[in-house]
């Protein structure tokens, strides 16, 4: 088997068992629900611990795996067939699963502020135990905000470049595992600023509710690689924030602080 479809093969099962994962997270917090245990919000009976968030940065690696490495396929598999042309003319290489690891390895410094972010949103009763926003100005803000970032021109530039993978390794390349690292995660902060405003997104809709969770994982995947893909996010940014526009005004208007 040559590197591209080793790569191809690894990368189905890693994202495979991820998403298996997910639904195990899913089944149990359902089943702790029915309990009337709330599955990870059994942290609010008791006050949140390092272990709570500990378990949560878990959580969102898991997930941050399962929705980010469709997406970053093409670029992965890219690698691969350089690798293996490279070491066709004994050439130094530099490990796929190395460039692989430096870019979730960006994800996993992103789950750790998720993790951290949502302990601090339970302590404040601001999420709800199935991990859900509980009032409509939260959600309004972070809707706008993700919304609103799709138009931004940085995030623009980062799409480019998750959508050009040929011209990132003509002009980043480098040698040996460090270099593979070194890319991967050069790769990864591209990725997360194309991204991260809809992650949190998972706020507003659920963190563990798999329907959002594929559908943003769905969104990410059109945006890097369909043809129209830079146009289709920004038409679910416009979504998004006219959505979240519509709560805040709504929520303000409930309050008496809008006149309609």
């Amino acid at each position: 088997m040559d590197q591209r479809r080793l790569s191809l093969a690894g990368l189905v099962v890693v994202t495979g068992l991820a998403w298996l994962e997910l639904l195990r997270m899913e089944a149990g917090m359902r089943h702790s629900a029915a309990a009337g245990m709330a599955g990870m919000a059994m942290g609010t009976l008791r006050g949140w611990s390092a272990a709570d968030a500990a378990a949560l940065f878990g959580m969102w690696t898991v997930m941050m795996a399962a929705m980010m490495l469709p997406s970053a396929a093409p670029m992965i598999l890219l690698f691969a067939s350089v690798e293996r042309r490279r070491r066709e003319r004994s050439a130094a290489t530099a490990p796929t699963a190395a460039f692989a690891g430096g870019y979730l390895l960006v994800w996993c410094g992103f789950s750790a502020a998720a993790a951290l972010t949502q302990t601090a949103l339970h302590q404040a009763s601001l999420l709800s135990p199935a991990m859900v926003s509980t009032t409509p100005f939260l959600s309004g803000a972070l809707l706008l905000t993700a919304g609103l970032w799709q138009w931004l021109p940085v995030k623009q530039a980062c799409l480019r470049h998750c959508r050009s993978p040929v011209h990132f390794f003509q002009q980043e390349w480098r040698e040996g595992t460090g270099g593979a690292v070194r890319m991967g995660l050069g790769h990864g902060v591209y990725c997360l600023g194309c991204c991260w405003a809809l992650m949190i997104v998972l706020f507003v809709g659920g963190v563990m509710n798999l329907l959002v969770v594929a559908a943003i994982a769905g969104l990410v995947l059109v945006e890097k690689v369909a043809r129209a893909g830079p146009w289709i996010g920004r038409i679910a940014g416009l979504a998004l924030a006219a959505w979240g526009g519509w709560m805040l005004v709504a929520a303000a208007a409930g309050r008496g602080w809008v006149r309609w």
